[in-house]
């Protein structure tokens, strides 16, 4: 009994994020830097841009999949609730001692399901978009010019969109650190997180063969769309 009492009181590691997740976020963070930073640069350089386009959305596929099929806390289902439990814990996100959450948690959970829509949104114009110049996306040619012109207009405005979700990820990840003392940086880069008590049954892992065959399929897909 003193045994099961000190080990609820002292925090232990636990896996959280698996090696795909963790190769997914980083990934996508700095393709996403490189296509925005060839964007502005122009000229030559978006040949880089496209290169970046098709692999942030080879991830985004492959993200969309392991969600379904991945490991317990990289699935939707893991993070994504109702209204109701958003509302729950909106209520008690300036409480420091409120309940901890092993995936996302339930404001967390939508935000990154919004960044990832808006990736999708901005990946998928990119495929159509032109810069009234040299560069047209891989697909310009099945919608010709006046839709082009729209969906170009369409990525240059999710762009900001992106921004503004990146910016409150970042200041949400530091309002954990600092005010919640919850270190969300850390899981992210080892794979696992400090937890009080035995672990949720939602930490389970799944082979790193079915996320290779997944990336495959996804990388293989966009190969096939684009070339």
């Amino acid at each position: 009994m003193e045994t099961q009492n000190r080990r609820a009181e002292d925090p232990n590691l636990i896996p959280v994020w698996d090696l795909p997740t963790r190769l997914f976020h980083w990934l996508l963070v700095v393709l996403v830097a490189v296509a925005f930073a060839t964007a502005k640069a122009g000229g030559n350089a978006m040949i880089y841009h496209e290169w970046c386009g098709s692999a942030v959305l080879a991830l985004l596929l492959f993200r969309a999949a392991w969600g379904l099929i991945g490991s317990g806390p990289s699935r939707f289902a893991s993070f994504l609730v109702g209204p109701a439990a958003v509302g729950r814990y909106a209520m008690t996100l300036f409480h420091r001692d409120a309940g901890r959450h092993l995936s996302h948690n339930p404001l967390g959970g939508w935000s990154v399901a919004a960044m990832l829509l808006a990736l999708f949104l901005q990946a998928g114009t990119g495929l159509f978009a032109n810069d009234d110049i040299a560069t047209t996306g891989p697909l310009y040619a099945w919608v010709g010019k006046p839709l082009s012109d729209r969906l170009t207009m369409v990525h240059l405005i999710n762009q900001n969109a992106i921004v503004a979700l990146a910016a409150l990820h970042i200041a949400a990840v530091l309002f954990h650190l600092v005010y919640k003392r919850e270190n969300l940086i850390t899981p992210m880069i080892t794979g696992l997180k400090a937890w009080r008590g035995d672990a949720p049954a939602i930490a389970f892992r799944k082979p790193l063969w079915l996320a290779a065959l997944t990336a495959a399929v996804s990388a293989g897909a966009v190969y096939v769309l684009v070339g």
